[in-house]
């Protein structure tokens, strides 16, 4: 697929610090309750940390206890793409974002009383936040 941001492999390298472009360009996970944007209250939008495209506002942002920033909804949903994932013997959704095709997290029914019924289990090393002025 053709992104607006499209760089090679060895370009993500060189961007991206190594923990970064696992999780990114491999669809890795970072270790639940480590990630920076955990616990974050600020109030602000989340960027891919790739390509900076707006992905998510924090008032969707809510307090699942997975151990990854839960998202209830993106900024917009042409902002994300939704790709089928059967890995580790799993049928889940894989979120990456839509301008550059770095993986995000999954997106989940799992209501937790959600406005959407969703919940978009995100990596922090994933995403930058800028804080609203």
């Amino acid at each position: 697929m053709g992104y607006q941001v499209d760089k090679s492999d060895a370009q993500w390298r060189d961007q991206l610090s190594a923990e970064e472009y696992a999780v990114l360009r491999k669809a890795g996970t970072e270790r639940p309750f480590t990630g920076e944007y955990t616990d974050t209250k600020t109030v602000g939008v989340y960027r891919c940390r790739a390509c900076q495209a707006e992905l998510f506002k924090s008032e969707t942002k809510f307090e699942s206890h997975c151990g990854w920033p839960s998202f209830y909804a993106p900024l917009a949903e042409d902002r994300v793409e939704y790709i089928e994932d059967t890995s580790l013997f799993m049928k889940r959704v894989e979120v990456r974002c839509a301008s550059c095709g770095s993986h995000l997290g999954h997106v989940f029914d799992d209501g937790y009383g959600t406005p959407t019924g969703q919940r978009y289990c995100i990596n922090s090393i994933s995403m930058t936040l800028e804080p609203a002025e």
